[in-house]
């Protein structure tokens, strides 16, 4: 993969939590404010309303050049021709998902260790969601990485590094001291009354490093 991607501001999508009516608006908002890539996540969703959200999202993605990412999907990442897919360490393993893409998509894994984080480069990751970073409502039951252990992990990989879990304008600036690559954020933007806002205001934080 030799193309540059710009991790900066990086939604992960969740219909049951956004502020506006249909999925694409909230997107749209997004990336004006702007996100630099999104992960469309369904988790809830049939094969085929997710193919037609994926196809939907993925107009609006072209449109402004944003990389779009899938999340677990790797058949409907392939269907739409997305730029990449994301997934965890319950679903298919790193090496096999790498086969069935190729060179030419994407390739995210989400890693909550040095050891998983280190596989993950090894079979063929391109970037890493390192997370939870903090408790949230999307993932209730997900394993929190202390800043220390993010970067021994940033400081030890080679590709970049995207934090992820409970990042929001409170701890956002946080981040900026691990030189990682990005955050990675759903309720924080997706939720958010002003959207376009709520991005210009995240990315500003974690790039100027600054508090509220």
């Amino acid at each position: 993969m030799d193309k540059m991607f710009d991790y900066t501001l990086y939604l992960v999508t969740d219909r049951g939590l956004m502020s506006t009516e249909i999925l694409e608006t909230a997107v749209e908002k997004a990336i004006e404010g702007g996100v630099t890539m999104v992960q469309l996540r369904e988790k809830e969703a049939s094969s085929r309303e997710f193919y037609d959200q994926s196809v939907r999202i993925k107009k609006i993605t072209d449109r402004y050049g944003v990389p779009l990412i899938v999340n677990d999907r790797i058949d409907i990442a392939l269907a739409i021709g997305a730029d990449g897919v994301h997934i965890g360490q319950s679903d298919l393993p790193a090496a096999v998902a790498r086969t069935i893409i190729g060179r030419e998509m994407l390739l995210g894994v989400s890693a909550s260790s040095l050891s998983e984080a280190l596989q993950a480069q090894l079979d063929g990751a391109d970037y890493l969601g390192v997370g939870a970073m903090f408790h949230t409502g999307t993932k209730q039951e997900a394993q929190i990485v202390s800043m220390e252990k993010l970067l021994r992990i940033r400081q030890t990989v080679r590709i970049p590094v995207v934090a992820i879990g409970g990042i929001d304008r409170g701890n956002a600036a946080s981040f900026r001291k691990a030189k990682i690559d990005g955050l990675a954020v759903v309720s924080a933007i997706i939720s958010q009354p002003d959207i376009k806002d709520a991005a210009e205001e995240l990315k500003r934080l974690f790039l100027e490093g600054v508090t509220v």
